[in-house]
């Protein structure tokens, strides 16, 4: 959330771009958007070259070849006039023509790109204001991005909101996706999620990943692939995914459900937070989905696809409004029952309905799944998240209250223990506990947490009623009393007063 000072920045910040004339929002979220991408490029060219001296690799700077003066640290310190003339005739050509592959997503998607500030005033100051803010928090660009487009005031109308980071965090640590993993998230957006993943196993499987050529080239070309259908979501996902090291991930324009999209037994991971509502054009869905479930709800059809492109033994952590848990609809049942009898469901966390406050108070639930294409359901882990850390409220301000350690930890015994683990003797009065699959199927495969948890109701002694109607009639008498009183101050009249 961007609160207090920094929103204050971001507010003087976006009152420059209209003053000086870009008053289309979109526009100035794009230009903002841009001068990010070019300050974290010279970041990640410094980084990248000190992790190439650990690791004994030779590595050529992007800036090589007389394009210094295109660096962040290079530019900001000139004159007005130097640095628009610098701006403008080099730095926007020379980010537009990174990569020599035509084909790849961030040449597709910046191809377009237009440097749109008027003059060399409004971009010194733009430059300088940008200067002020702190941007080592990794957090802080999304955050960003996400304040910058609720001021279109369309965030989440089309059922899409930026999925908070630490969420997006606990439900990688759920999945501990690997350095020969395929990752793909159909409803990529700024592509969260990828940049959650990679940041992940770059720095859990550190030398596995760039110590091997291979690993180190799947890493950067392979393993990470994010569709969308909105092009100015693609250009951020793609600036996004490559300011974080990603020299070529697959981020395309596609309608994930619809016919266009025929991937089949391909990834070994999938982390999304599909749409939950919207426009559906139901004659461009696929075949393939609505045979597993006939809807015309995106959240169904996102989870008939999630099945549909994991490959045997691959692995889902996703997130579904509460409807998907317990509707009663044929489809909602269909695509439940496909989920716990042909596959194998591991665990569904209930979360609290504000975690996407302010943009969205739907209740949600993460669902983790694993592709086996035939029974595999046993026991299923559920856990009542309570508190995310921060407050459930509009404001979202961090709190010392948070399940998600809690959450990953138990998790991670479960998944490794499964009946031997503490999470199976745990009683259904807990955060979590186990629910074997021949009682939810009794329960027509519903999958709601309060379906399942016990709730404790402490005794209460309350005293007899003739006790309460006594001490009822001594306030009343108490109450009658004060009123007499001032009664009669009021017909003597009060000192000082007057006739």
């Amino acid at each position: 959330m961007i609160t207090g000072e920094l929103r204050n920045k971001i507010d003087s910040l976006w009152e420059t771009f209209w003053t000086g004339g870009i008053t289309n929002p979109l526009s100035v979220i794009e230009q903002i958007t841009y001068l990010m991408f070019v300050r974290d490029l010279d970041e990640v060219d410094n980084r990248r070259g000190k992790e190439s001296l650990v690791l004994g690799l030779s590595y050529s700077s992007i800036f090589a070849g007389g394009n210094e003066q295109c660096k962040w640290s290079v530019f900001r310190d000139m004159a007005a006039p130097q640095m628009y003339e610098v701006v403008q005739n080099r730095v926007f050509p020379f980010i537009k023509g990174l990569h020599a592959d035509k084909d790849s997503a961030y040449s597709r998607y910046m191809g377009d790109a237009l440097f749109l500030i008027p003059t060399p005033q409004m971009l010194s100051k733009v430059v300088e204001q940008m200067d002020r803010i702190d941007w080592k928090d990794k957090d802080i660009r999304g955050d960003v991005y996400e304040y910058l487009l609720s001021k279109l005031s369309t965030s989440g109308t089309n059922g899409q909101f930026r999925t908070p980071r630490h969420i997006i965090r606990m439900m990688v640590e759920l999945l501990d996706p690997k350095p020969q993993d395929t990752v793909c998230d159909p409803a990529c957006g700024t592509s969260g999620f990828l940049v959650g993943a990679a940041e992940y196993v770059a720095g859990r499987y550190f030398d596995e990943t760039f110590r091997n050529a291979e690993n180190r080239r799947h890493y950067n070309s392979e393993m990470f692939t994010g569709y969308d259908m909105d092009r100015t979501m693609l250009r951020i996902g793609a600036m996004n995914m490559l300011s974080h090291g990603i020299e070529n991930p697959r981020i395309e324009y596609k309608d994930s459900l619809s016919e266009q999209n025929t991937d089949t037994n391909k990834y070994s991971v999938i982390l999304a937070n599909p749409p939950f509502k919207g426009s559906l054009d139901a004659d461009i869905v696929s075949p393939d989905l609505t045979k597993l479930v006939k809807t015309k709800k995106t959240e169904l059809l996102f989870l008939a696809l999630f099945l549909r492109s994991l490959r045997l033994g691959g692995r889902c952590a996703c997130i579904v409004p509460d409807g998907v848990l317990f509707g009663s609809s044929k489809a909602h049942k269909a695509i439940r029952k496909a989920i716990i009898e042909d596959n194998c469901l591991q665990a569904v966390i209930s979360m609290p309905s504000g975690v996407f406050k302010p943009y969205a108070g739907v209740s949600t639930a993460i669902l983790v799944f694993t592709k086996t294409g035939n029974d595999g359901t046993g026991d299923v882990w559920f856990y009542d998240m309570q508190a995310d850390g921060f407050s459930l409220d509009d404001k979202r301000q961090e709190v010392s209250e948070n399940d998600i350690p809690d959450i990953v930890k138990r998790y991670a015994d479960w998944r490794e223990n499964g009946s031997e683990s503490g999470e199976a003797s745990r009683a259904r009065t807990e955060k979590s506990f186990v629910v074997p699959k021949e009682e939810i199927v009794e329960n027509d495969y519903d999958l709601s947490i309060n379906k399942y948890k016990e709730i404790v109701y402490e005794k209460v002694d309350y005293p007899p009623t003739s006790e309460i109607m006594a001490d009822l009639i001594a306030s009343e008498a108490e109450i009658q009393k004060g009123l007499l009183e001032l009664q009669a101050m009021l017909e003597e009249g009060l000192p000082g007063e007057d006739g």
